[in-house]
């Protein structure tokens, strides 16, 4: 017990690939080979989720910057560790990427017939991946996790996506592998650097800090750095005009896919952004403050009108999740502590909303085998636990007060104004936009006439299936309702961010 006490961000982060691998060894033959795959990977899960709720009982948001440290020697010749920590900026994220796996797997006991020892096994190999790059202190090992996470969720598009899926696979993995070839390159650079000013390599966030790296306009060693970090992190996002890759990846991932895709991996380009090129290069965001505001504020419209347009459920979905990420673009670029809260905020409660979104455009799919809009109309007469789900996660999406999403629209908006008020102008027309494409979809699919005779016979939610929407729907309302709760832990973290990135704005004054 000692040693799990020492250990906890190892048990969590590597539990779920051992017990992913410890499945390989069960033979994949007989009826019950798919339900034992099922819930070994659910168990597994479940597991991480618990540990991930001692870390959050026992974390002390006014102690030290990070807890239950754990560091180990890797490559000392370049400084490299294994180092891991938790603050608040990875606590919430940590706790969202857990809890959204086993509702993900739990979603998944009758989406896949074949193959499933390998799909299973992906899932928690993915699960470990995301884990790793939200608790790890060295930016190296944060390299790796990065991109370690590109290999299951490739391989869970290419092999049980749609049609399109080999695109699909290709098109995420070059543009996020490319992508982040800079940010090694400018990882390295870092460290020498740390070498010429303090004697020695490292990779160790803290010490990466403290490094004074010269600012002098465009082309200096700090707004290249700066880029190099913000293409890897944009791409992730992604951010208007790096995000076409995202709608095909979407569109032609499983559900599984889908929903851990928008729930956890897009944010890790905000992550990377508040843990690393805010706190690193604070003079060149700064300098590209207004272009990021103006590409948030583009993103978030763009998105929105292209998603007016889908006749694709799912792709409209999508286009909703570039057109939301904008807006934690624009909160994360105001660099007050206002709009920031609200882009971390909106990036947990986008996880939950449009992560549910996708499980709900799943279950319908798996009954028609369709997603286009014009197929379905009147889906509340026949499947109306069904539509009410969809209506309580639609109205989050849409910001309506009382839910998680309007807290973090609200703070951003708010904190972009202090920052840019034409950039908060022009993205206040995006909640409206994102209202009309929103409640329009759910108008044609919900309401009306039942026009096709198939539709006719639709059975409404299970008793699985219930289980797996009933936490989303608690959360929706326990963050639209009791944000306090989420803030008081992150409260210390997103001082430490502004003042490292933007000067000391006290997060209270600006907050409470």
């Amino acid at each position: 017990m000692d040693w799990f006490n020492q250990h906890l961000l190892t048990c969590l982060v590597f539990v779920p690939l051992v017990w992913g691998l410890v499945s390989l060894a069960f033979p994949a033959q007989g009826e019950g080979a798919r339900k034992l795959f099922f819930a070994w990977a659910l168990v597994g899960s479940v597991i991480a989720f618990a540990i991930s709720l001692v870390l959050l009982n026992q974390y002390d948001p006014h102690g030290a910057e990070f807890q239950f440290v754990e560091k180990a020697p890797w490559i000392v010749n370049l400084g490299i560790h294994y180092q891991l920590g938790l603050d608040g900026l990875s606590l919430w994220l940590v706790m969202l990427t857990t809890f959204l796996m086993p509702i993900v797997i739990l979603a998944s006991l009758l989406a896949v017939e074949e193959k499933f020892k390998g799909y299973f096994f992906l899932l928690l190999f993915l699960e470990s991946g995301m884990l790793g790059a939200f608790v790890v202190t060295d930016i190296f090992l944060f390299y790796v996790f990065w991109e370690a996470m590109l290999i299951p969720m490739y391989f869970l598009i290419g092999v049980w996506g749609g049609k399109q899926r080999i695109y699909a696979a290709m098109k995420f993995f070059l543009y996020t592998m490319v992508g982040s070839l800079l940010m090694l390159v400018a990882i390295f650079y870092l460290s020498y650097q740390h070498k010429v000013q303090f004697g020695a390599f490292s990779t160790d966030i803290l010490s990466l800090y403290k490094v004074q790296i010269p600012f002098a306009g465009f082309s200096s060693p700090q707004a290249l750095l700066f880029l190099a970090f913000a293409l890897a992190f944009a791409i992730k996002v992604p951010l208007f005009p790096l995000h076409t890759w995202l709608p095909d990846a979407h569109v032609q991932a499983p559900t599984s896919g889908s929903v851990i895709l928008a729930g956890v991996l897009l944010k890790m380009g905000g992550y990377g952004f508040m843990r690393f090129a805010f706190p690193l290069f604070p003079q060149a965001v700064a300098y590209f403050q207004v272009t990021f505001l103006t590409l948030g504020s583009i993103a978030i419209i763009y998105g929105a009108f292209v998603a007016m347009v889908q006749p694709d459920i799912k792709k409209l979905v999508a286009y909703s999740s570039v057109s939301h990420m904008g807006y934690v673009i624009i909160g994360l670029f105001s660099l007050n502590a206002v709009g920031v809260t609200g882009a971390y905020y909106q990036m947990l409660n986008h996880g939950i909303s449009t992560g549910g979104l996708f499980l709900l455009v799943g279950m319908i799919y798996e009954r028609r085998h369709t997603r286009e809009i014009s197929d379905f109309g009147g889906i509340t007469k026949v499947m109306p636990v069904f539509a009410v789900a969809f209506m309580i996660i639609t109205l989050s999406s849409i910001a309506l007060p009382g839910t998680n999403g309007f807290i973090g629209e609200f703070m951003i908006l708010l904190g972009t104004w202090k920052a840019n008020k034409a950039a908060a102008v022009v993205s206040g027309f995006g909640v409206i936009f994102g209202a009309i494409y929103m409640l329009w979809m759910f108008q044609r699919v919900m309401f009306g006439k039942v026009t096709h005779e198939a539709n006719r016979h639709l059975k409404d939610l299970s008793i699985r299936e219930m289980a797996v929407l009933a936490p989303l729907i608690v959360a929706v309302f326990a963050m639209g309702i009791f944000p306090m709760y989420f803030f008081n832990k992150l409260e210390p973290s997103i001082d430490r961010f502004i003042q490292r990135s933007a000067g000391a704005i006290t997060f209270s004054s600006d907050v409470r």
